[in-house]
């Protein structure tokens, strides 16, 4: 288990850079969720956490000084009890949500703490000294690095035992309301991003996929497929338009 923890806490912490600094967005779950199933040797698992942690953390965004909890601890830990604790993804939701809200004030605790060292790459900037800030700027993505492996490294390796004892002497009503409460979470993770995104031209489309899922039900897939479908159309339609005038769009939140 050694090895396994080490992978996932090593996977942790790139996952941890590329969330301030890479942004190649590897360090969602739905990666980190294919990555740790492979690690641990549950694919199949992996991936259907990481998606359903995914869809949690869908529409958290973070705005200023509000953060959510933190996407690649909440990824990583959610995924990893689902697979050595052999539960359902609901349930880890329910247990990885909490470590995700500590680790995210963690985080916040390490970048006060290392605020200061911006005064002294403003005085390298003043005397041109580029060495000393590329330094700055490595050890603050080693730092950043350390920080997710370990935070990553210690449930996986300590609980990974006794994971599954702990889970099992646990009440059954609250392994069936940390069932219920993860999987309210995807459904609050829409509802944030709809809140960002949805316009009232649009609701339409809103209330057709709830019926192609709820009534007539079709798989999320092929709902997908149409909602390509429909998209393909309105973009062709609008190109070939002729004499097409341009049209002030709304703009609001940023979108």
């Amino acid at each position: 288990m050694f090895l396994q923890a080490l992978l996932i806490a090593i996977w942790a912490g790139i996952a941890g850079i590329d969330l301030f600094n890479g942004l190649t967005h590897i360090h969602r779950p739905v990666v980190t969720g294919l990555v740790v199933g492979l690690i641990l040797g549950d694919v199949t698992t992996g991936i259907i956490a990481g998606a359903t942690l995914e869809l949690v953390w869908m529409g958290m965004v973070p705005l200023a000084g509000a953060q959510p909890p933190n996407v690649v601890i909440g990824g990583v830990i959610g995924t990893s009890i689902a697979i050595l604790a052999n539960q359902d993804p609901n349930v880890a939701i329910g247990i990885a949500v909490p470590f995700a809200v500590a680790a995210q004030a963690m985080v916040t605790l390490l970048f006060t703490i290392m605020s200061p060292v911006m005064h002294k790459a403003d005085e390298y900037a003043e005397k041109t000294n580029l060495k000393g800030i590329e330094k700055i700027n490595y050890l603050a993505i080693l730092g950043l690095f350390l920080f997710y492996a370990v935070i990553a490294f210690l449930p996986v390796y300590l609980g990974a035992e006794s994971a599954q004892t702990i889970v099992e002497a646990l009440p059954t009503w609250l392994i069936e309301g940390l069932g219920v409460a993860g999987g309210m979470m995807p459904a609050i993770g829409f509802a944030m991003l709809l809140k960002i995104m949805l316009k009232k031209e649009q609701v339409g489309f809103l209330i057709l996929g709830f019926i192609l899922v709820t009534y007539l039900k079709l798989p999320i897939l092929a709902v997908a497929l149409i909602g390509v479908s429909i998209a393909m159309y309105d973009y062709f339609n609008q190109k070939n338009k002729p004499n097409k005038e341009e049209k002030k769009e709304e703009y609001a939140d940023g979108i």
